[in-house]
């Protein structure tokens, strides 16, 4: 095929205890499905999910056991970390049951939606979209994909997030409002999904800002820790 320009790289996970990697498609993101979380932005009681995307050259891919580095983004000086469980779906579909969309689950990994908070915020006053808060080079840091055949199903466990050795959010998987085959399960009425989209499932309470320097640890139980420094500015 003869192009103008090079094919841009495609984005890709490691997986866990091989040499393979996943191929990253599309970038979902579940807004708001932890209940103190909803709580703690302003909004209370169990919405409709809503969704969000990052693009998939967004993603920081970090090795297993090793610590990654994300630059301080430019235009903003309120930057937050939200931890999340990150699923991968090895197929897809369109309007697909729980029971459906659970079987779709190929692998999960730890992630951070890394978020621009006051250019969210003032996007949201303006009635704008969220692209510039959420989007940025480098916004989603990511552990290795663990095949859920080798860890099975994860719905319940602890979830957590620690900056310079002190713990800032600590929830249960459990604790989602929307669980991950439910949010599979509603987003498949929206677009059709395919094999190789993952889905960020949203953060517990906790929230809060990082600069640079400081280091970040997630965990999940059953997947390891993510560990990522915030560097200089771009």
């Amino acid at each position: 095929m003869d192009t103008v320009i090079p094919f841009p790289e495609a984005a890709a996970l490691p997986v866990a205890g091989s040499s393979a990697v996943f191929p990253v498609r599309r970038v979902y993101c579940v807004g708001r499905n932890y209940a103190e979380h909803a709580k703690e932005m302003g909004f209370t009681g169990r919405e409709d999910p809503f969704f969000f995307c990052k693009p998939a050259d967004a993603l920081l891919t970090v090795a297993d056991g090793q610590e990654g580095e994300m630059a301080y983004p430019p235009r903003t000086s309120n930057l937050h970390f939200e931890v999340e469980l990150v699923v991968a779906l090895g197929k897809g579909g369109r309007n697909l049951t729980p029971e459906q969309a659970a079987e779709c689950v190929w692998g999960y990994a730890i992630g951070l939606d890394m978020t621009r908070r006051d250019l969210q915020g003032e996007a949201k006053k303006l009635g704008r979209p969220w692209e510039v808060g959420k989007g940025f080079d480098q916004s989603a840091p990511i552990g290795p994909l663990h095949a859920r055949e080798k860890v099975g199903t994860l719905d319940s466990g602890a979830i957590t997030l620690s900056t310079n050795g002190q713990l800032r959010q600590s929830g249960d998987l459990s604790q989602m409002i929307w669980n991950v085959a439910e949010s599979i399960a509603y987003l498949s009425g929206l677009f059709e999904l395919k094999a190789g989209d993952i889905v960020f499932t949203g953060t517990p309470e906790g929230v809060g800002p990082v600069v640079s320097g400081d280091h970040m640890v997630a965990a999940i139980d059953g997947l390891g820790e993510l560990r990522v420094k915030v560097g200089e500015p771009a």
